[in-house]
């Protein structure tokens, strides 16, 4: 009896789940226990715009230093309380054009897989959002106190690059994996030369 219970309860819980809209544009969104409503946010004079949790302040500076401790640190860090989940955005002083992105990423990857041998990579790919492209990969880093997935994703503005990041303990990835691609996908891009002629 009891396991037939466990099966019923199991069943209602991914009914529940499904029932839950999962589009970050349209309304709260359940991610592992908790409830996130996710809004608009521009960057630099709104010429990058994407959507994340409203809950998700910047990262103070003493945790940025800790978490980040390089010096070319992103300059946009919105981070929840735990400062465990974090998506970052930086403009990047390297050219880059639409059609180099694919070129683009396949380096990036290649540079982080050959930094650290022992990340793990899963799918790569470019995809077209709001009429730019928009080049990723996602992997697995190891951690002091475990493991980190990541999404990585590039893009260009005004000739430059713009690289987002995507972060969490991979123990929770697979409830952020699809939010953290939601994201990416919200990315639109205004640019002051646009209509002009791409020298």
């Amino acid at each position: 009896m009891e396991h037939r219970d466990e099966k019923i309860l199991a069943l209602l819980n991914e009914s529940e789940k499904a029932s839950v809209p999962l589009n970050i544009c349209t309304g709260p969104v359940r991610v592992g226990s908790r409830f996130y409503e996710f809004e608009q946010q521009g960057f630099w004079d709104n010429k990058v715009c994407l959507f994340i949790p409203k809950e998700f302040e910047d990262m103070p500076d003493h945790l940025r230093a800790v978490k980040y401790p390089y010096q070319q640190r992103p300059q946009i860090i919105k981070s929840d309380e735990t400062g465990g989940i974090n998506f970052t955005l930086s403009r990047v002083d390297q050219d880059l054009q639409d059609q180099w992105v694919k070129q683009l990423t396949a380096g990036m990857k290649a540079t982080i897989k050959k930094t650290n041998p022992a990340n793990v990579f899963y799918t790569d790919g470019v995809e077209m959002v709001e009429g730019k492209q928009v080049g990723y990969f996602e992997f697995k880093s190891p951690a002091l106190d475990g493991f980190l997935y990541h999404l990585m994703f590039f893009l260009a503005l005004e000739g430059k690059m713009v690289m987002g990041t995507f972060c969490c303990p991979f123990a929770e990835y697979g409830e952020w994996r699809e939010i953290a691609f939601q994201v990416m996908r919200t990315v639109s891009v205004t640019e002051e030369n646009e209509g002009e002629e791409q020298g």
